[in-house]
């Protein structure tokens, strides 16, 4: 097991050279797909989901809040920028915790657990732009990064048949979060006894409370990867390529909504009050979207499943300028959490299928993720700029739509470069 690339049979090495994925894993690993030690991963991994994306979901409400108490002086693409900084370290974070986790296991885990939490204490802390910037976009992004790409890749070591279904679980903790953190936020924020200040403690104390338990629950199974840290050559993969380029189209309009949903909302008629709880619901359903698509990817096809959500994700972008009352908004809502978060629940799944060893999951998932960081880091801002430019938002629907279209053209590029069949499980 010690050098597990000469463990391939040559029965398993296509016409190129190239090993096949799902074959390789198979032979070369066997897969517990289950058990307790497998379940209380997925649970620690739920946390970590839950502590990292989860609140990331929730900054619509620091969008609006900031925007009308420390940074009104701010335009709302200035103010967008730190959740997109935070969204980008999310990912451009996995390519130190992803190859960290192949060669060291879950011990790496510890600091960036504990700095995570220290980055919503020095959150509440904070006052001027430049501050909110380095605590809660910088070192809160690093932090969720060197957390999220490990824990996916963990799920990883104990399924394969049913990863897909796994890592759907796993990434409902984002969903949840994204539930719990804006709904708690904007009740203690109008509580003038909490203040700001008090409130994001909490949730500091909230999130200390699920790493602790991801601490205690994470294991890895696989033996560690040996040999250089990152693995450029996978770019070379065709397969891995087109996955990664489609993702981050998907992944550049991805989070416009959950951005400026809200603003939007409000913007026509509705409450602050009631606008606030759009981002809940968009969680809420993405807790759906993301199992349910996960457990039919598995006996469908991940490949399949994440080309039809992404179409639909990207029509709903386009007709989001349609929508103007209350109730439809409500309803937009749903159906976009819902489509959205099977992308999001499909991303390591597909990347891990185009892998090509086990034990490179974390290394290609941490490369994979960097390269989404430029989307997460631009998409907002220019989706920002455009609603500032034209004081509307039907262009930053059309870019979003539109980009995410395009990813789904990847996606389907991908797919046939790995069976040319139309109907069949890819």
């Amino acid at each position: 097991m010690a050098n597990l690339e000469n463990s391939i049979p040559p029965a398993l090495v296509g016409a190129q050279g190239d090993p096949e994925p799902a074959q390789l894993e198979k032979t070369t690993f066997n897969f517990p797909e289950g058990g307790l030690r497998a379940s209380f991963v997925v649970l620690g991994a739920f946390c970590v989901s839950f502590s990292t994306y989860g609140y990331m979901n929730a900054y619509g409400i620091y969008q609006a809040y900031y925007a009308g108490h420390f940074l009104s002086d701010k335009s709302a693409s200035a103010i967008s920028w730190i959740g997109s900084v935070q969204l980008c370290f999310l990912f451009s974070g996995s390519l130190v915790g992803g190859p960290l986790f192949d060669r060291y296991g879950a011990s790496i885990l510890r600091v960036p657990a504990i700095a995570l939490v220290v980055s919503v204490m020095m959150t509440s802390l904070c006052k001027k732009y430049y501050q909110f910037m380095l605590a809660q976009g910088i070192l809160g992004g690093i932090t969720s990064g060197i957390l999220f790409a490990p824990v996916m890749t963990c799920v990883s070591h104990y399924f394969h048949k049913r990863r897909a279904a796994a890592l759907g679980v796993t990434v409902c903790g984002s969903s949840l979060g994204g539930v719990i953190f804006p709904i708690a936020l904007s009740r203690m924020l109008r509580n003038e006894s909490l203040g700001f200040g008090w409130s994001v403690r909490i949730i500091g104390f909230l999130i200390l409370f699920m790493v602790l338990i991801s601490l205690a629950t994470i294991k890895e199974r696989l033996p560690p990867r040996r040999g250089a840290i990152l693995l450029p050559s996978a770019f070379t993969n065709r397969p891995y390529t087109l996955t990664t380029l489609g993702l981050f189209f998907m992944m550049w309009g991805l989070f416009t909504p959950f951005f400026y949903l809200p603003q939007y909302a409000q913007l026509h008629g509705m409450s602050a009050s009631l606008s606030s709880y759009l981002i809940a619901i968009l969680n809420a359903a993405s807790a759906c979207g993301r199992v349910l698509p996960g457990l039919l990817a598995d006996k469908l096809g991940r490949f399949n499943i994440l080309i039809v959500i992404g179409t639909c994700t990207g029509i709903l972008l386009l007709c989001w300028i349609a929508v103007s009352s209350h109730a439809s908004i409500v309803v937009f809502a749903g159906l976009y959490g819902f489509f959205s978060g099977g992308i999001v629940s499909l991303m390591s799944p597909c990347i891990g299928q185009v892998t090509p060893v086990a034990n490179q999951i974390g290394t290609y998932l941490g490369m994979a993720l960097a390269v989404l960081s430029l989307a997460g880091l631009t998409g907002t801002p220019i989706c920002g700029a455009l609603i500032q430019r034209y004081g509307a938002y039907t262009q930053a629907a059309l870019f979003s739509g539109v980009v995410v279209l395009v990813g789904v053209v990847f996606i389907v590029l991908a797919r046939f470069h790995q069976g040319t069949r139309i109907v069949g499980k890819v």
